[in-house]
């Protein structure tokens, strides 16, 4: 039985470029769990599998020049959480999500993990709906702009930020950084700053013209340090 028309459904399938033939997907896809038993979880789940393969699809013809590595650092940009609320946002999804009142009181309609999660489930309710194809064409309509105008070089992570998932992503505490010496006369200063991952026992410096430069250089090199000692056998894996 499909549900009676709703205009905020209606306006939010003109944003999508997808009318559903099941209006209860869409529905679903936009239903938190705070809501009621018939929630967009498993919608959500299928969405992120059609979500990385269809982003994978159009960054492989986009950059058909770049290598594996760069290929996945722009996907895992376009499918992380802050992207997926940026999009969310600008399709409209808050004005038509179904959260509990106390949710809506605490700000669920604009927190990004809702509407990241959201926007999955809606791409998972269009794969259901129509086919793998339409929803192609909805992430094509979704990211395919900031797709064409980027070049793959331009998603490299700086190395503070590489290090900090590096660590989050094994649960380990993020790193500590300090002036551990100036050298030269103030308009011309050199930076040698520590970076310490007190849960391992590890500290690497760097130098720079800038706090800013050094804790990048002490960054990378403690990254490297993390990267080269990361192995199955190896002391540093969590």
């Amino acid at each position: 039985m499909q549900p009676r028309p709703d205009p905020a459904l209606a306006a939010l399938q003109q944003r999508l470029g997808h009318r559903f033939a099941d209006q209860a997907l869409l529905q679903r896809a936009l239903t938190h769990r705070s809501f009621g038993a018939e929630h967009n979880e498993r919608l959500e789940f299928l969405g992120d599998a059609v979500l990385a393969l269809a982003v994978s699809r159009l960054v492989y013809d986009r950059h058909a020049a770049s290598d594996e590595g760069d290929l996945t650092r722009v996907r895992a940009h376009l499918v992380r959480e802050a992207s997926l609320h940026r999009s969310a946002l600008a399709l409209g999804l808050p004005e038509a999500l179904r959260l509990s009142e106390g949710e809506l009181r605490a700000g669920g309609a604009e927190r990004p993990s809702i509407l990241a999660d959201a926007l999955e489930a809606v791409i998972g309710a269009v794969f259901l709906d129509a086919g793998y194809e339409a929803a192609l064409a909805l992430v094509r309509r979704v990211f395919g702009e900031v797709i064409e105008s980027s070049e793959a070089d331009s998603w490299a992570k700086d190395a503070k930020t590489a290090l900090q998932e590096w660590l989050q992503a094994r649960r380990i505490a993020v790193p500590a950084y300090r002036i551990a010496a100036t050298r030269g006369e103030k308009h011309a200063q050199t930076f040698e700053v520590e970076c310490a991952v007190a849960a391992l026992g590890l500290a690497e410096r760097g130098e720079g013209r800038s706090r800013r430069a050094a804790e990048q250089e002490a960054a990378r090199r403690m990254l490297a340090t993390l990267e080269a000692s990361d192995h199955p056998d190896g002391p540093l894996r969590t």
